[in-house]
């Protein structure tokens, strides 16, 4: 069978998100979705210090490492693939970060509308 090909929020095939750090669900640096991600990480982010301060006082400390996972701990200025549901979370307490619209997947409109998307694109 074929792999599908994942588009993105413009309907454009899927732009890689980032290599370095490694990021993705799937840890293939895309934000893809294959149906099977409990979270929809789908949304490529260029992380600021405020989302990352945010997304720690609502729980998911994504700053600090944690080498027992292999997980360096992000900065801002890295691109990450967001939740969905996080990064409308953060767009509804004013603290979302930019957003690739080339890397960010389709399925992200299930959660955000491409309006609130766009007023955050970096493209």
């Amino acid at each position: 069978m074929a792999a599908m090909t994942q588009m993105n929020v413009l309907g454009t095939e899927l732009e890689p998100c980032s290599y370095d750090p490694l990021t993705g669900f799937y840890r293939t640096g895309c934000c893809e979705n294959r149906g099977d991600d409990p979270g929809l990480h789908v949304i490529c982010v260029v992380l600021t210090d405020e989302f990352l301060e945010y997304s720690k006082q609502v729980g998911n400390d994504l700053s600090t490492p944690m080498p027992q996972f292999g997980f360096a701990g992000l900065t801002g200025g890295q691109q990450w693939c967001l939740c969905a549901t996080r990064w409308q979370e953060a767009f509804d307490a004013g603290a979302a970060p930019k957003v690739r619209l080339g890397a960010t997947h389709l399925s992200a409109l299930e959660y955000c509308s491409l309006a609130d998307l766009r007023a955050h694109a970096i493209e």
